[in-house]
């Protein structure tokens, strides 16, 4: 439409627009922005048009659709595009030791990765495209695998059908952290036009700086994944039979891979999500995490089956959802700081017999601040080192990447949203190797003891202590309501004072961290030593009575999220006490803080 005429009375915006309309050669999101021009929709055109996407959680994640606030071909080439000069900028070798490229099955993926591919050829960077559908996690492998100096994963993990996203890692193998993040987002404001080729992805994918390696990378992964294993022929003679779903994504064929080279017998699949399908058809969210309603196929497959384990992945394969049946025939849905805990001490117990050389005091467990204290009360009894990092892989990737430098043995690390990094060959969560070690775990438990998860999982909490945490989520798409409410609790009785108490003074404050503002009463200094960020919000509070309560937002999805946990030593044994007191005081903290009828948040749904 070359005489449309663009008028929506602020010429800012007019300009973007038309710079919009000049570059994008994709006629679907152009006849999008044209029809919004036509209708003289400026609400919508200025949604879309008036702020960038920016990098958040290691990229960019969010919904599909025309403008530079989605996730769209021009974003993709405008994101590659000034990646790829930020990336030969600070690391002149990238155009020899080259990026990886993945994507997952969602609508677009497939052509967003081969855009991107050729921003970095067209820039003089070779390129490792994983030809085919792969798990998350392969892209970080493969880069430690070829020393790559960077990689792009193509995907929205478990976000829904409308979502996409643009996920980075370092050549550390490690998600970015700053200063990446900012410097990437401001290359890409300065790369915007797109470069010559930009949008040929036939010449992309005939230059000879691009190769596809997945043969090599699946044959290197399910070999190092098969030879770690204690047992095959106990694997091959497992009691257990294991149901899996692929939740619609990637990682059914990857799984059954995994099984035979580890040497189990074949897992029952859940027919209906065994097939890439980026609709997501039979979930209405496809997050193995959202409890039960996610994994209502399971329960009807395994029971059918006579399977009493389950495992489920998510979309992209980064993360793992367990559940058991249990004596009475009712499925268990153990949480990640359950299933934390459990991996967490088959790890160590692996560790003694694989490892027994190696002294405990060279050993690190990494978890997040929000997930469960439990490694830490497994580290102080049998001596190995316990690490909590920030929310997210990002900084429990880059932490053991920097232990490991440091001739540090790094034998787990995990957070509370189902992610598991089992060893060192991934730096990130992985839910391929986290459900093997996972049918590894209920194998021995059942032929060499009689135990189940659950049993063990109970076993855990006698021997180190009961650890019970109460985590949910509120949604809430106003960003000026989740600010205000988080202001108002950084100013609760008056200018710079947090809550003192909760339940109405029954629960007393011992001390509280923001990690937004950097202030952290128990320290002398009242500065926080963990990194701060003024993007997020993130507030901890600890209570007299010895829990955790961590209130913060999501850095991919609509979320205010809340994590609470009370940790008892061994000999403490009322642990339905302990329960309770820990529910009162965060539906004390919900009420008084989050105040979730006066923001009308709406409640987590199961």
């Amino acid at each position: 439409m070359a005489d449309l005429e663009i008028d929506t009375g602020k010429p800012q915006l007019d300009e973007k627009i038309a710079e919009w309309l000049k570059w994008d050669k994709n006629e679907v999101t152009r006849a999008e922005v044209e029809q919004m021009v036509q209708r003289r929709d400026v609400n919508q055109l200025e949604e879309i048009m008036a702020h960038r996407m920016v990098f958040g959680t290691a990229g960019l994640r969010g919904r599909m659709g025309a403008g530079c606030a989605l996730m769209n071909d021009l974003v993709i080439i405008q994101t590659s595009q000034g990646f790829s000069k930020y990336l030969t900028a600070v690391n002149p070798q990238a155009r020899a030791k080259g990026i990886v490229i993945g994507h997952d099955s969602r609508h677009n993926s497939h052509r967003f990765a081969r855009l991107a591919a050729a921003a970095f050829l067209n820039n003089g960077i070779p390129v490792y495209l994983l030809g085919k559908i792969v798990p998350t996690p392969f892209v970080p492998f493969t880069i430690l695998q070829y020393g790559a100096a960077a990689g792009v994963m193509v995907t929205a993990s478990h976000n829904p059908k409308e979502d996409n996203g643009y996920k980075v890692y370092w050549e550390n193998g490690a998600q970015i952290i700053p200063p990446h993040d900012s410097g990437i987002q401001k290359s890409i404001e300065e790369n915007l036009s797109p470069w010559e080729d930009a949008w040929n992805v036939e010449k992309a994918l005939a230059d000879p700086k691009l190769s596809d390696p997945l043969d090599d990378i699946s044959n290197k992964y399910f070999s190092k994944l098969g030879s770690s294993m204690l047992d095959k022929e106990k694997n091959q003679a497992s009691p257990l039979t294991f149901t899996l779903t692929a939740m619609h994504g990637v990682s059914h064929d990857y799984m059954v891979e995994a099984f035979k080279v580890c040497g189990f017998k074949p897992f029952v699949p859940v027919k209906e999500q065994m097939v890439p399908d980026p609709e997501f058809p039979t979930v209405k969210f496809p997050n193995p995490e959202e409890g039960k309603s996610a994994l209502d196929l399971s329960f009807k497959t395994a029971n059918e089956n006579g399977s009493s384990v389950i495992l489920a992945n998510d979309p992209d394969a980064d993360r793992l959802a367990v559940a058991e049946k249990l004596p009475s025939g009712q499925w268990k849905v153990f949480t990640g700081n359950e299933e934390g805990a459990l991996l967490g001490w088959w790890a160590w117990q692996r560790s003694r017999q694989l490892s027994p050389d190696i002294p405990p005091s060279n050993c690190y467990m990494i978890a997040s601040t929000v997930s469960s204290k439990i490694l830490r009360a497994i580290a102080s009894k049998e001596g190995f080192h316990f690490v909590e990092t920030l929310t997210g892989f990002k900084w429990m990737g880059n932490k053991a990447h920097d232990l490991i430098q440091e001739g540090k043995t790094v034998l787990f690390a995990f957070e509370e949203a189902i992610g598991f990094m089992n060893g060192s060959e991934v730096l990130d969560k992985d839910g391929v190797s986290a459900a093997i070690r996972l049918a590894e775990m209920a194998t021995v438990l059942k032929a060499d003891h009689n135990m189940t998860l659950f049993d063990k999982l109970q076993d855990i909490y006698k021997t180190y202590g009961y650890h019970v945490s109460n985590n949910s989520y509120y949604i809430c798409h106003d960003q000026k309501i989740i600010n205000k409410m988080f202001e108002r609790i950084r100013n609760f009785s008056g200018p710079n004072t947090y809550p003192e108490a909760a339940c109405d003074g029954k629960f007393s404050v011992a001390s509280v961290r923001d990690l937004t503002t950097g202030h952290d009463s128990s320290q002398p200094d009242n500065r926080a030593i963990l990194p701060v960020s003024a993007s997020s919000q993130m507030v901890t509070f600890l209570f007299s009575n010895g829990c955790v309560l961590t209130l913060r937002t999501s850095g991919t999805e609509p979320k205010i999220k809340y994590y609470s946990e009370m940790c008892a030593k061994p000999e403490q044994h009322d642990w339905a006490a302990l329960e309770a007191e820990l529910a009162e005081l965060v539906e004390g903290v919900v009420q008084e803080m989050m105040e979730p009828q006066k923001n009308s948040l709406i409640a987590r749904v199961d």
